[in-house]
């Protein structure tokens, strides 16, 4: 490890003192067709010649598929250290891995990585230690495709329900089976989607899903969720409709969940993505009305626990950073509700187990976590392993120790055993990898956006490093949907940085790291705020000298997509690469296809009114690619089974930048096959993928070996 540590720095002086050089790569793009579609919005006409690449099924999109494929892998060989960095990333990558423990019944599971295993292993093992066993995905397919997307227990342990996804789509499998004999006990349940199962009793189960769409079920809308109960032993035909079956129960995300003295029956409802409305039944008494707890959408709330007759709850109504509250079942409404927890001047996110609430608090993206007990009397600080990010804290109400994790940028997790009544705890694991988080180091800074607004940001990269302006630096960001980016490891973000790389993560609003309204100043009509605070992120990192034009690349997915997708149309010069991953970037038909309308909260749509369709149309990737002009070199990364963001928006973005690219840059797609969105994506394909984005990064900032060369000889040595 010292000589490895020793040639690291041998490696990023290099990385500061090369000139990069390297011959260009021509591309010739296939040809895509026009077709002549307007649409029309308020009076104005709007052209959408590519159109017809939203037809997932059709032949003519499929060809297309495969030759921008042929076309990409055609750049992609011709880098002359994509290898090397394959091989990196699968030595670093190669190391045993292992979540937090959990109890169900006599046994206690984990899921497991051996180390380049393409889906996790659940084990389990009781009193006497003995480990087995209990699910191996990697076994559900051949190609690591189908993965493991959720696992319940009963109560008793002796039953468990586990979901399973095929080629990344959303659409789920249910498979029951009994624990002890690991044989299944009924038929696979279908067509389920945004969904867990919650278990009632040993009798049956409730999940969520919606009506099997005409058309494309990758693509065609779906609105209307629902939540079933499904009664073990009987047909999936026969479950029964508990709540979304009729049209003023119409909502576009219905889940449900049985509390843990399984007396009640939670239900939220929602319409977009942020707000619910929040209901229960009394699972104890036959055909119970359905009782109102929250009856409007002006807030995010959800039942953390109940005893007798009280009821714990998280919300953010009038409480914008989230408070814990406290009302009866006989009078459950907010004019009733009482504060246990107040709301603070930081975001809170709130746990329970051992019969204590475990509040962590964002401070300024950094994680602090308090043990309160039920009347919300304090009862200590957990004092963190470092400055970081803490998560799972939480477990059953008789449990008396449960596990929590700690990672930061530079720090890969670990997992730690924590005593509720004491406080104490200890390392319980601790990940043997090939690389040493002394080595680098995180700053975090402050800068000013164009508004005026502070937005923080965490700069992560090896020590010693030379402000020149020429190392080169990913920008990553997402901005949006009230998710929060805290620190966190990634071996792919480790071989980036091992190449002398920085890696810089903004708080962009739209996110959820100060509250409600640091999410909302970035949604519908401030989205631009976004898109604002990216930039000046980018203008941070080159007016300071982490690097310049010419070596950054800014990063994204999904929501973060659109972020890339609207700063690199609206600043090219600012950048010389752009990587969209997933991207939402149709914003005027991004709601008409699968589940996209719920995302209407952020975005707004361009049928709400002619202001809402101009601001779209304004910043929109796709209708903002301009003719002879100059764009940074762009690999666009999606799936073909992606529906969620369905991927004819990366299509119609690629195609559009194919034909308006005015420079030399290139301007690809990599369209990954039997995958969707991310989740559950084999280890294989991941490693692949990164290969070809960092090789991609590097080899349009101009170098033609790796910045960094003392790391790989001392792999290939």
């Amino acid at each position: 490890m010292k000589k490895l540590s020793f040639l690291l720095a041998i490696g990023t002086f290099i990385a500061c003192k090369q000139e990069p050089k390297k011959e260009p790569i021509v591309v010739n793009y296939p040809a895509t067709n026009k077709v002549d579609t307007v649409d029309t919005y308020f009076g104005e006409t709007v052209k959408d010649p590519y159109r017809w690449l939203e037809d997932d099924r059709s032949p003519e999109t499929e060809a297309w598929v495969k030759s921008q494929n042929k076309t990409t892998f055609g750049y992609l060989d011709k880098i002359p250290f994509r290898t090397d960095l394959k091989n990196r990333l699968e030595k670093l990558w190669n190391y045993e891995k292992l979540g937090s423990p959990f109890k169900e019944g006599d046994y206690t599971y984990f899921y497991k990585n051996d180390g380049l295993q393409n889906q996790y292993v659940v084990y389990r093992k009781k009193e006497d230690g003995k480990e087995e066993v209990f699910l191996d995905p990697n076994k559900f397919s051949e190609d690591g495709t189908t993965s493991l997307m959720g696992l319940s227990f009963t109560e008793d342990g002796s039953l468990a329900g586990y979901l399973i996804s095929e080629g990344g789509s959303d659409w789920r499998k249910a498979i029951i089976i009994n624990t002890e004999t690991m044989q299944q006990v009924e038929d696979t349940l279908v067509d389920i989607k945004f969904s867990g199962i919650s278990w009632k009793g040993n009798e049956g189960f409730f999940y969520s899903s919606y009506d099997k769409p005409k058309g494309s079920e990758l693509s065609a809308k779906t609105d209307q969720h629902k939540l079933y109960y499904h009664k073990l032993g009987t047909p999936q035909a026969e479950d029964q409709v508990i709540f979304g079956g009729t049209a003023t129960e119409k909502h576009r995300y219905v889940g449900g969940r049985v509390s843990e003295d399984e007396r009640f029956l939670f239900i939220s409802a929602s319409v977009s993505t942020s707000g619910n409305k929040l209901f229960m039944k009394d699972l104890t008494k036959a055909n119970s009305p359905l009782i109102t707890l929250l009856d409007h959408t002006d807030s995010d709330t959800y039942v953390i626990d109940n005893e007798g007759d009280q009821i714990w709850m998280v919300t953010n109504l009038e409480a914008p950073n989230k408070k814990i509250v406290v009302a009866s079942v006989a009078n459950p409404t907010p004019e009733n509700w009482k504060d246990v927890i107040p709301e603070t001047e930081n975001v809170l996110t709130a746990g329970k187990g051992g019969g204590y609430f475990f509040t962590e608090y964002m401070v300024d993206a950094i994680s602090k976590v308090y043990q309160y007990n039920y009347d919300g009397k304090l009862i200590r600080e957990v004092k963190l392993p470092g400055v970081g990010s803490a998560g799972g804290f939480g477990g059953k109400d008789e449990d008396k120790e449960f596990y929590f994790s700690f990672t930061n940028y530079n720090t890969p997790g670990s997992s730690y055993k924590y005593n509720v009544d004491t406080g104490a705890y200890e390392q319980y694991w601790k990940p043997e990898i090939d690389f040493n988080p002394s080595d680098y180091e995180s700053t975090q800074v402050f800068y000013t956006s164009k508004d005026g607004t502070k937005v923080p940001m965490i700069i992560t990269h090896k020590k010693g490093l030379e402000l020149n302006g020429k190392n080169p630096t990913i920008l990553y960001g997402y901005g949006g949907f009230n998710i929060s980016l805290t620190p966190s490891f990634s071996i792919a973000n480790a071989v980036w940085m091992e190449q002398g790389g920085v890696y810089a993560v903004p708080n962009l609003r739209g996110g959820g790291e100060y509250g409600k309204k640091w999410h909302n100043a970035g949604t519908k009509l401030q989205k631009q705020n976004v898109f604002d605070d990216f930039i000046a992120g980018a203008e941070y990192l080159i007016e300071n000298k982490y690097t310049s034009k010419e070596f950054l690349a800014i990063r994204g997915g999904s929501n973060g997509g659109l972020l890339v997708g609207a700063t690199m149309t609206q600043r090219p010069d600012l950048m010389q690469v752009a990587l969209p991953a997933v991207g939402v970037l149709d914003m005027l038909r991004y709601h008409t296809f699968t589940a996209g309308a719920g995302w209407a909260y952020d975005y707004g749509t361009a049928e709400d009114n002619k202001e809402m369709f101009e601001y779209l149309k304004g910043y929109s990737p796709v209708h903002n690619v301009k003719p002879e002009t100059n764009y940074p070199a762009t690999l666009v990364t999606t799936g073909d089974h992606d529906d969620r963001v369905v991927p004819a928006h990366s299509f119609k973005f690629a195609a559009e930048l194919q034909a308006k690219q005015a420079g030399s840059n290139p301007t690809l797609i990599r369209i990954e096959t039997n995958a969707g969105h991310g989740a559950g994506t084999p280890v294989s394909k991941t490693i692949e993928q990164y290969a070809d984005i960092f090789g991609f990064t590097l080899f349009n900032m101009g170098y033609d070996a790796l910045p960094n060369q003392a790391v790989i000889k001392e792999f290939k040595d």
